[in-house]
């Protein structure tokens, strides 16, 4: 069975922005999209009722129709629009988290919607989102509430975006102690689908010896130190950069957090790509703290690439 691009869907705008980008993200790469809205039910469940103060007991089968309506009614106004493209439409019951990460083993990537909550707050990646992405084996986007595929464009001579200008370019975080070729290539593979650069972004601090006054360093020793970190960026892209020609490489190594540095590239970026490393331990599951800040505040949509 060939893979999918599937999304997951709840009813809400978040994850009616995350569907229409897997729609334009399946096309780009010529697979169908599967549509699921994960269902716990709940025959026993109960709703208040504000206006008639009370508590009122939630109709089985009225349940069962509004969960089935979900991808359905999403399928046909996404293929409305997109009528090249096919649509599967599921609905899965069980845990949602865990049920959306099934989902995700059987598809190229999963995409999934994130809650917005203003500039200085960032976004709200919920607990389902999040569980998610921590145990998914398989690549996760998280798509903002309101993202639009303008949105992904750059803006044309007068300032106006739309779907008709080039892609913004993709950002890709990098940790050189840990570069992984899972990692690499989707990011490479994303920004060619969209036929737009990629900036590497690593960030790296000064060995611990050092403390924390940067001050303390001598200049011609700094400079050393940021020579070999960019030299050694340069040196792992390389095989990369041969592999993908026709898409144009900038690298920034950057003294100072990678999650910063990261979040600062997403304002002008299509796509951020971070990875996230499987970790099998009895503490639980992680995404990592860079990985995890980039996820609650970049402003483009971010994959999330689990690697050993």
């Amino acid at each position: 069975m060939s893979r999918t691009v599937t999304a997951g869907l709840d009813g809400s705008p978040e994850s009616r922005a995350a569907a229409d980008w897997a729609a334009r993200e399946a096309l780009r790469r010529g697979l169908a999209l599967r549509l699921v809205h994960v269902h716990e039910w709940q025959p026993y469940s109960s709703v208040y009722a504000p206006l008639a103060g009370a508590v009122a007991a939630v109709d089985p089968d009225a349940q069962r129709q509004w969960a089935e309506s979900v991808p359905r009614d999403a399928a046909a106004e996404l293929g409305g629009r997109h009528p090249d493209l096919e649509i599967t439409a599921d609905l899965v019951s069980g845990q949602p988290a865990a049920a959306l990460a099934a989902a995700a083993e059987e598809s190229e990537l999963l995409v999934l919607g994130s809650r917005g909550l203003g500039a200085l707050a960032g976004f709200l990646v919920g607990s389902v989102a999040s569980a998610t992405v921590a145990q998914a084996v398989r690549p996760v986007v998280l798509v903002r509430a309101g993202e639009k595929g303008e949105d992904e464009h750059r803006p044309d001579l007068d300032g106006l975006v739309s779907q008709y200008t080039p892609f913004r370019d993709v950002v890709l975080g990098i940790d050189l102690t840990r570069p992984h070729d899972d990692l690499l290539a989707f990011a490479f593979e994303a920004a060619m689908l969209r036929g737009t650069g990629l900036r590497v972004v690593h960030g790296w601090n000064l060995p611990a010896s050092y403390g924390y006054n940067p001050a303390a360093v001598a200049l011609d020793l700094e400079h050393e130190l940021t020579g070999a970190q960019a030299r050694a960026l340069t040196q792992v892209l390389a095989p990369w950069r041969a592999k993908y020609p026709a898409v144009e490489v900038v690298e920034h190594s950057l003294t100072g957090g990678a999650a910063h540095h990261l979040i600062e590239a997403a304002a002008d970026a299509s796509l951020v790509v971070v990875g996230r490393r499987v970790r099998h331990a009895a503490a639980g599951l992680h995404v990592g703290p860079v990985t995890h800040g980039v996820l609650h505040h970049a402003k483009a949509p971010v994959a999330v690439v689990p690697h050993d």
